[in-house]
């Protein structure tokens, strides 16, 4: 959420820039400061009458020991007509507030200077590539395919289980995951991650922190009975451990890293585009998020990148980044970098990340501060998160990329993960 004190400062700017968003924000950023006036002037009314109950009261109780009964009366009348305004003018102050607070959460977050202009995924802009495109032999196929042949995974016993969407691992499969998830684990550790189990669902207060409500309620599966959400990613719990707190800057940065299963309902994804892994509803991933000073987020997001690259590589698979253009990132991100690996049997390149700098915007839903080590003022700190990895697409490209005509070769890295180098 943007500030007041941003948009007081910096109107035309937030205006100019939220249109790489494709948002036209200029009605909604004067409301809010009409708004924002008009409460100062509440404030400032309120404040001056609550002085005035403060000295009156005062001054009833000397009257009453000088004698001045009429005068004391009246003293206490006026009190009684000054608690009264008080209190509605303080009424009247919170709605306001709320109504200020209903138009702020509906800006989206203002892009970094960097973000490209664009309508949508067509107009990103790729920044780098790697690895190289695998040629594969006349009877390859496509994962899930591959998944029916060596018996690993298995679509169409999740949908009786569940439904669309839930695969079943097994044998080798099951293994694979484990391996992976292991993996990106310990890279992240060696990256100087600490790692984090948390809950997998949360309360409404967490879901709106980091800014999944009230924009994407309709991709999350919620229980209606306790008012939970099952969470669509670890950035949720992990960046909400933070909430309501104020950090000392000698514990920033903070890097954590949690592996948990992630649950995202899709709404209206079908078709040839989302079969086998490329669109599922529960998958597992891990997650790296970091609390940082404003002056070094940014670095730290190149730093993210250079983690997440350093998995695909290690991975063997060709990859390639793209920096996300103004419509098609997301509503709390102020710069995104995607990873997309390439699907070889299926001839597309599939996202496996999203590397995010949110800025201020979930610190200020938040409450996350830091109080600075010289002037003691505390100041909104810096989020970012980024998937490292998620597993669905990574292991189509794997079973893809890697498959021969004896089998699917492992990648080296991942050996001493699965205790196998080929399944067959």
């Amino acid at each position: 959420m943007l500030t007041l004190q941003y948009l007081r400062n910096h109107k035309n700017e937030a205006v100019e820039r939220l249109k790489i968003k494709n948002f036209d924000a200029e009605t909604l950023i004067n409301e809010i400061l009409e708004l924002d006036q008009y409460r100062r002037s509440i404030q400032t009314e309120n404040d001056g009458k609550l002085s005035l109950l403060n000295k009156t009261s005062k001054e009833i109780g000397r009257l009453f020991r000088t004698g001045k009964k009429d005068e004391a009366e009246a003293g206490r009348r006026q009190v009684g007509t000054l608690k009264d305004e008080i209190k509605q003018l303080q009424q009247e102050l919170l709605e306001t507030e709320d109504k200020i607070h209903d138009l702020l959460i509906r800006i989206p977050n203002v892009p970094h200077p960097d973000v490209p202009e664009g309508k949508g995924a067509e107009d990103n802009r790729e920044i780098r590539r790697g690895g190289d495109l695998p040629s594969l032999h006349g009877n390859s196929l496509p994962h899930w395919e591959l998944g029916t042949r060596y018996g690993i995974l298995d679509f169409e016993l999740g949908n009786t289980l569940t439904g669309a969407g839930f695969p079943v691992f097994m044998g080798k499969g099951a293994r694979l995951v484990r391996a992976l998830i292991t993996f990106f684990l310990d890279e992240a550790e060696k990256a100087g991650y600490y790692e984090i189990i948390p809950p997998l669902m949360v309360n409404e207060a967490s879901a709106y922190a980091t800014g999944q409500l009230p924009d994407k309620e309709g991709q999350m599966y919620t229980i209606p009975s306790e008012n939970f959400y099952l969470i669509p990613t670890a950035e949720v719990p992990v960046t909400n451990l933070y909430r309501d707190q104020i950090l000392e800057e000698t514990k920033l940065p903070v890097k954590a890293t949690a592996y948990t299963p992630c649950f995202r309902r899709e709404a209206g994804s079908y078709g040839k585009d989302v079969r086998g892994l490329n669109r599922v509803h529960q998958f597992d991933k891990v997650e790296i998020v970091r609390i940082e000073k404003p002056e070094n987020s940014y670095a730290a997001l190149e730093e993210m990148i250079n983690h997440v690259e350093s998995l695909v590589r290690k991975l063997e698979l060709p990859y390639r980044i793209v920096k996300l253009c103004g419509g098609d990132i997301s509503f709390t991100s102020a710069l995104t970098y995607d990873f997309e690996v390439f699907a070889a049997a299926q001839k597309k390149w599939l996202e496996v990340s999203s590397v995010s700098n949110f800025g201020s915007y979930q610190a200020n839903r938040l409450k996350l501060r830091f109080r600075d080590n010289n002037s003691r003022k505390t100041r909104l700190a810096h989020t970012l998160n980024g998937s490292a990895l998620a597993l669905p697409r990574i292991i189509a490209a794997l079973l893809e990329n890697k498959q021969t005509e004896k089998g699917i070769r492992i990648p080296e890295v991942l050996i001493p993960y699965t205790g196998f180098a080929i399944i067959d």
